[in-house]
């Protein structure tokens, strides 16, 4: 057996032998993470060996002489890696199971007349088959985005867990998210100056909301329903995520937010954000790209490069890594990977682990739960067997909220269940 295969077979058996072994009610439990090499993302910084102590789902220690409680159930790290859970800023997470079924897609409605109204907790399925695959690579929580329909605007975000559990949606209505990309220019009607039109009317509408609407039922761009879902980004309690990857568009961004300063932006895509990298630091505007995106493949993406992120960590723009290019439903999965791609390429490993952890956290103002190992933060630990942003490395024990999860997938079952070849002629029903 291959050292690969042996490392997937542990990973696979360590912590269903831990489940098996959790009573009912593991959230009340005192667990112990314990020599490790920690990445707290906090003060303590690096220990070099170390421990984190879980008490009722909450981090209650972390440190390299932390006193195990009489009792407390011991996971032993064996020498690796002990970090935050994995924080996937943009994903379809539960929204989309085979991109090609329609009845297994449910990102966007084309075939709707609302826009920001719509609110992807209603689609979101959390028993979905791809959190399980992220869950196992160390994703512990991540964004759930709306994809764009019959227009610009395409809904409410929201965040979740990767437990998989029915209340793993822990924060609806997060985010709004518009796209004025060149797809975004071709659904308001074929130029960016329609786009951009459509979203300065929509915010009017719900600045103006409900007085503009008393004489009759319609604003100029969106109806009541939808600009009742917009006020909150006019006010600035709700972020406005723009999706976009030309200069000249992110140009037009920060111009936006000098008109309209209350409203709180955030990039997503970015592929040329690099080119206006002081800029944006300036405008104090956070930015959620994908660093493996190297390739011209639209005109929006000519300047595409992998030191984009390196360089707008350099400039000190917020930055948040996705797998955008890769794909946000399926391939969440490989977010550390693309982590990875930005250290080869000049990336800080410190900036890259923070810009899959605690950046995004703090991007969608849930830092002070979620992002590091630190006293009074949720319990989402990951051990690892190595480096976690070294592709052959793998976690052994992914705990989210201080419970220990599976790591079983259906890839997983499949796998085993045609690991042992069957003898000629033996029953085909038999597994």
């Amino acid at each position: 057996m291959t050292r690969f295969s042996i490392r997937a077979l542990g990973a696979f058996l360590a912590p269903l032998a831990l489940a098996a072994a959790l009573p009912v009610s593991a959230a009340a439990q005192t667990i112990a993470v314990t020599n490790g090499r920690v990445i707290t993302n906090g003060e303590a910084g690096v220990i070099e060996t170390g421990t984190v102590l879980i008490r009722d789902g909450v981090i209650a220690e972390v440190g390299a002489q932390v006193r195990i409680p009489s009792g407390a159930r011991v996971i032993d790290a064996q020498g690796g890696w002990i970090t935050p859970g994995l924080f996937h800023p943009q994903t379809e997470l539960g929204l989309v199971e085979v991109s090609a079924e329609t009845g297994a897609r449910d990102n966007a409605a084309s075939g709707s007349t609302f826009t920001a109204a719509m609110d992807v907790a209603d689609s979101f399925n959390p028993a979905g088959n791809h959190i399980a695959s992220a869950r196992i690579k160390g994703v512990t929580r991540f964004a759930v985005h709306p994809a764009v329909g019959s227009a610009i605007i395409a809904g409410r975000g929201a965040l979740a867990d990767a437990s998989g559990a029915p209340d793993s949606l822990f924060a609806d209505r997060q985010f709004m998210l518009v796209d004025l990309s060149v797809s975004g220019a071709r659904t308001a009607g074929g130029a960016r100056s329609a786009a951009w039109a459509y979203l300065r009317a929509a915010i009017e509408d719900a600045r103006f909301y409900p007085g503009r609407f008393m004489a009759h039922h319609e604003g100029d761009a969106i109806n009541r329903f939808d600009a009742a879902a917009m006020v909150d980004v006019a006010r600035g309690a709700m972020p406005l995520i723009m999706r976009m990857d030309r200069a000249s568009d992110i140009r037009r961004a920060i111009q936006f937010a000098g008109r309209y300063p209350n409203i709180r932006l955030i990039i997503v895509g970015g592929a040329e954000a690099h080119l206006m990298a002081d800029e944006i630091a300036q405008a104090g505007i956070p930015v959620i790209l994908d660093p493996m995106r190297n390739l011209p493949e639209s005109f929006d993406t000519l300047a595409a490069s992998n030191r984009a992120a390196a360089t707008l960590h350099a400039a000190g723009v917020q930055l948040a890594y996705t797998t955008l290019g890769s794909d946000l439903y399926w391939n969440p999965r490989l977010l550390r990977q693309h982590a990875g791609i930005a250290v080869a390429h000049g990336a800080s490993w410190d900036d890259a682990f923070r810009a899959v952890t605690l950046t995004p956290a703090e991007i969608y103002g849930v830092a002070d739960r979620f992002g590091s190992l630190e006293t009074g933060k949720a319990a989402d630990v990951v051990v690892w067997d190595g480096d976690p942003l070294e592709v052959l490395s793998a976690p052994t024990a992914v705990l989210i909220d201080g419970q220990v999860t599976s790591l079983e997938t259906r890839q997983t079952r499949l796998r085993d269940r045609y690991a042992v070849l069957r003898r000629e002629g033996e029953h085909g029903y038999a597994h």
